[in-house]
This record gives structure tokens, C-alpha cells and sequence, in this order.
């Protein structure tokens, strides 16, 4: 299969013929994006003194990113949450609807569009293929999320960014941290991974 530059791990997957149509398989890959992150959303811990889920949504997302591309991984995170927002129940818990989708949630779904797209970029030039630079990039994408989340949260419940108790800093990023480091290094080993297994192959 021919193959322009750069490209990523997505275009390496083999598409039944009706399907080889450039638009069309970008829409499949996109609404792929958007059901995987769905179904990691559904893995939930909720932590009771935030109203903000520990979820597998920010695994997904980087993920998508790394395997998608910038343009069609910012595509389904979009997607995600028009679905999500019109009511289908793709959200964490398997909630959905429109006040949930614009609710003190709706920085991260900001951030999960903008984080997507930066893992992207870097996997369009490449540096998906190693695991220190898949990691960096995965790293500087979410510090996004968590900045997205953390500004809205504070706006929509009325608190501090990041002073005194109660902040969205301490709502919204601080319990966090550990588990999203763990979910971090994990996404990072996706791409370096699938490329290893792809060159491995005998040609």
C-alpha cells in the first residue's frame, strides 16, 4: 500500500475496498476515535470530593492522537463530544446530553480536543516512534488538558484557579496526577510499539 509522507500508525491498516476512498476512511477512522474514547470513558472512579471522575477518557484521547494524526484525531474528539452532547451516553457513567456536555466538565473536552491534536502533530512528524519522544509529547498535551479543565472548572463553580482551598487546581488536576502519570506512560508505548511490530515484519 502506498503511502504519503508523514504519515502514521492508522494508515497502515487495510481497509476493505469500498472503504479505500480517502474521505470515507477518514470518517471511519474518526468515528472509530470517538467510539474508543466513548468506551474508555466508561472506566470510572469517582472521587466524591470533586465533581471531575477519574476516567480512562485522557488515555484514549492521547492514544487517538498518536495513532490518527492531528487532523482526524482533533476530528473524533470533536465528535465525541457532539455525540455525547446530543445525548448518547458516552460519557463517563454512560452519561450524555447537553448539560452535562457544556457543564464544569467542558474544559477537559476542550482540552481532550486540543491535547489530540498536539499528540497528532508530533506523530505526523514522526517522533511517535520512540518511546522518550512519544512520551514527551503525550506529557506536554496534557498539561493542556489539565489547564483547559482547571480555567472552565473554575469559572463554572465560581473558585480560585489555583489559590486556597477548594481551587480547581486542587479540584481538578491535583488528585490526578499519580493516575494520569501511570495512563501517560502507558499511551506512550502505543505507537513505538506498533511501528517496532510493523518494521519487524519480513518484507
Amino acid at each position: 500500500m502506498a503511502h504519503t509522507t508523514p504519515y502514521v500508525l492508522s494508515d497502515l491498516i487495510t481497509f476493505p475496498k469500498v472503504l479505500h476512498r480517502s474521505r470515507v476512511r477518514d470518517a471511519v477512522l474518526v468515528l472509530g476515535g470517538a467510539l474508543f474514547t466513548a468506551l474508555c470513558a466508561q472506566v470510572v472512579v469517582h472521587l466524591g470530593f470533586t465533581p471531575v471522575p477519574l476516567t480512562g477518557q485522557t488515555f484514549a484521547v492521547l492514544t487517538v492522537g498518536s495513532i490518527l494524526g492531528s487532523r482526524r484525531a482533533m476530528a473524533s474528539q470533536a465528535l465525541y463530544w457532539a455525540l455525547g452532547a446530543i445525548g448518547l451516553p458516552f460519557y463517563a457513567s454512560a452519561t450524555g446530553g447537553w448539560e452535562r456536555a457544556t457543564g464544569s466538565t467542558f474544559g477537559y473536552f476542550i482540552g481532550f480536543v486540543l491535547a489530540s491534536g498536539i499528540v497528532g502533530w508530533f506523530a505526523d512528524r514522526r517522533n511517535d516512534r520512540n518511546y522518550i519522544t512519544s512520551l514527551s509529547s503525550l506529557v506536554f498535551a496534557s498539561s493542556i488538558i489539565y489547564a483547559c479543565g482547571a480555567v472552565w472548572l473554575s469559572h463554572s463553580l465560581n473558585i480560585p484557579l489555583a489559590q486556597g482551598e477548594g481551587s480547581a487546581i486542587e479540584l481538578g488536576v491535583s488528585p490526578f496526577l499519580v493516575g494520569d502519570a501511570i495512563k501517560i506512560a502507558l499511551a506512550a508505548t502505543v505507537a513505538p510499539l506498533g511501528w517496532a511490530a510493523y518494521y519487524s515484519r519480513p518484507r
